[in-house]
C-alpha cells in the first residue's frame, strides 16, 4: 500500500523560496544543456546509451522491470533505461524538462513515461510501485529534506525491490572552487539545515549563453545522513562502493583514463560513490 501524502508534509513545504529559484534555473538550463557537447544529444538520437558503466553494472538486467528514475531533468538516463527493457517512469520538478523528455522519447519510439513533480510532492501524483527506484549525479545538493527523501524512495518500492543512487561523492563539495587546483578545503562536510546560497551565470557545460536565472540554493549531505535516511526507512543496505573516478570533469587537474572518466593523479581521494538498497 502506497503511504500518502501527510507521511512526507516536511519542512520543505516553508521552502517555496529556495525550490522556487532552482526550478526557474533549471528550467532555463534544459535548451542549453541540450545543445551542449556534455550531453550529446545527437550521440543520443543516434543509440548511445547515456548511462555510466558503474550503473549498468550495479543494476545488471532491468529488462521486464518497472523503474522509477527520480530527479530525471529531460530524461536521456530514463529512455537509455526504457531501451534496455525497464518500462520507466521519469520525474521532475522542471516542466521544461519533462516536456523536452516527452518529447525525446516520442523521437526515439519508447514508452517511457515522464511526470513533472518535486520528489516530495510526488505522493499526491503517482500512487503505484516499482521494482527499481534509481538516481544519480547531481542529485542529492537539490535536497533540503534527506530523511524525507528516504521515505519517499522507500515508499516506492515493492516489497523485494531495488533501490540505486550513484552520485559525486560529498569530499568533493568542501573544496575552494575559486583555486581548485590547490584542493584546499573552503567549505563544511556537514550538512546545515539553511543551504548554500550561489549566484553564478554559468553552468557545468561549455556555453557562451549567460543564464538569466544566476541565484540557486543547495544542501551538503554526508554519507551518513545519506545512508541513515535509508535505514530510517526501513530499507537494507546491501552494498557501498567508492570509486576513485567519476565521468566529468571535476577539477582542472583532473585527468581522463582510458575509460573516458576522470581521475586525480595517484587516485588520492574518492570522486563518486554509490548505495544499494533493498526493501524487505
Amino acid at each position: 500500500m502506497v503511504l500518502r501524502w501527510k507521511i512526507f508534509n516536511t519542512d520543505w513545504m516553508f521552502m517555496d523560496e529556495y525550490y522556487e529559484s532552482n526550478k526557474r534555473r533549471w528550467n532555463e538550463l534544459v535548451a542549453i544543456h541540450a545543445k551542449s557537447a556534455e550531453y550529446d544529444l545527437d550521440g543520443f538520437l543516434a543509440g548511445k546509451s547515456s548511462l555510466h558503466q558503474v550503473e549498468l553494472d550495479a543494476l545488471g538486467d532491468v529488462s521486464g522491470k518497472s523503474l522509477l528514475h527520480l530527479q530525471c531533468h529531460f530524461g536521456l538516463d530514463t529512455i537509455s533505461w526504457s531501451q534496455l527493457g525497464a518500462k520507466a517512469t521519469g520525474v521532475d520538478f522542471s516542466v521544461t524538462g519533462i516536456e523536452f523528455a516527452q518529447e525525446l522519447a516520442k523521437r526515439m519510439g519508447t514508452d517511457t513515461r515522464f511526470i513533472c513533480s518535486n520528489i516530495y510532492d510526488l505522493p499526491q501524483v503517482l500512487d503505484e510501485q516499482f521494482d527499481i527506484v534509481f538516481t544519480s549525479f547531481g542529485v542529492l545538493c537539490w535536497l533540503g529534506d534527506i530523511e524525507a527523501w528516504g521515505r519517499i524512495i522507500a515508499n516506492y518500492l515493492k516489497p523485494g525491490g531495488l533501490f540505486l543512487i550513484v552520485e559525486g561523492h560529498p569530499i568533493l563539495w568542501v573544496f575552494d572552487d575559486e583555486h581548485p587546483t590547490d584542493l584546499k578545503i573552503k567549505y563544511s562536510y556537514w550538512h546545515t539545515k539553511e543551504p548554500m546560497r550561489w549566484d553564478t551565470d554559468g553552468t557545468y557545460v561549455e556555453t557562451k549563453i549567460k543564464l538569466k536565472h544566476t541565484v540557486t540554493y543547495e544542501w551538503q549531505h554526508t554519507i551518513s545522513d545519506v545512508l541513515n535516511s535509508l535505514i530510517a526507512s526501513g530499507l537494507i543496505i546491501l552494498e557501498v562502493k567508492e570509486y576513485p573516478f567519476i565521468p566529468w570533469k571535476p577539477y582542472p587537474i583532473a585527468k581522463k583514463d582510458e575509460t573516458g572518466n576522470w581521475r586525480l593523479d595517484g587516485d588520492p581521494i574518492p570522486l563518486c560513490w554509490s548505495v544499494k538498497a533493498s526493501k524487505p
